[in-house]
């Protein structure tokens, strides 16, 4: 694979999960597969974004609970509140759902229900409050971001596309590249937050499992829950520690 397809591939990837210019990617782009392991790299642009706005309220004299609403406006702003609407979605199908066909109804339906208002309230809160008592600095905010996107990856190695159609399904089968980046993510993370990749593993395997039992595998919606919610996990674990 030559640079010039891992850099399309990359171009993808942040055309998929946020709202950055990332130029055009030629008359053959790549497939979603095969972006599937720049996930993780965008994950650490959305990270350095928000940090940067986060450290920027705070040298201007806002507190910690100030500048960490700031930095969570930032983060949607850059994502486009993409998995935001995936958690909603996922909440109410899970929530709403009697069997696997109404929950995928209801999460297609781009109305929000009672459980996503919920869903989306509860982990913005908790977002904003655990990284106002964190104190941490640029690599939480860029390692927390990549991290909670390596689950996302995990979850699309590990479950089936729950749709005949959809994100998930034009994304589905295994990649070597995607598996190389979960592995060096987890080591990384083990070996400076085992706690943080701790709770990240819990949340994503929670979710994945939830998902496969409401609606027999993955789809978008399930993977913008599992950033997210992983992503606020981590940061409860080093508000915690």
């Amino acid at each position: 694979m030559n640079l010039r397809a891992r850099v399309a591939e990359l171009q993808l990837a942040v055309m998929l999960l946020t709202r950055l210019p990332a130029g055009r990617t030629g008359d053959d782009p790549p497939t979603m597969l095969a972006a599937r392991w720049a996930f993780v790299p965008v994950g650490a642009i959305v990270g350095a974004l928000t940090w940067l706005v986060f450290s920027l309220a705070d040298a201007v004299g806002a507190s910690e609970q100030i500048s960490a609403l700031l930095a969570l406006g930032a983060m949607v702003l850059v994502t486009g509140a993409l998995h935001f609407d995936g958690l909603a979605d996922f909440a109410d199908g899970h929530g709403g759902g009697r069997d696997k066909a109404h929950a995928l109804e209801i999460m297609r339906d781009s109305r929000i229900g009672s459980y996503g208002v919920v869903a989306v309230g509860l982990i913005a809160a908790l977002w904003a409050v655990s990284v106002a008592d964190a104190d941490a600095g640029f690599w939480a905010f860029v390692g927390a971001a990549m991290l909670s996107r390596a689950a996302m990856v995990a979850v699309q190695e590990s479950l089936v596309p729950a749709r005949a159609d959809g994100l998930g399904r034009s994304a589905a089968g295994r990649s070597k590249a995607a598996r190389g980046v979960l592995v060096a993510a987890a080591v990384v993370a083990l070996l400076f937050s085992p706690w943080a990749l701790l709770a990240c593993a819990l949340v994503t395997f929670a979710i994945g499992w939830l998902a496969w039992r409401k609606i027999g595998g993955q789809t978008g919606d399930v993977l913008g829950a599992v950033q997210l919610v992983s992503e606020t996990a981590i940061w409860v674990a080093l508000a915690c520690l």
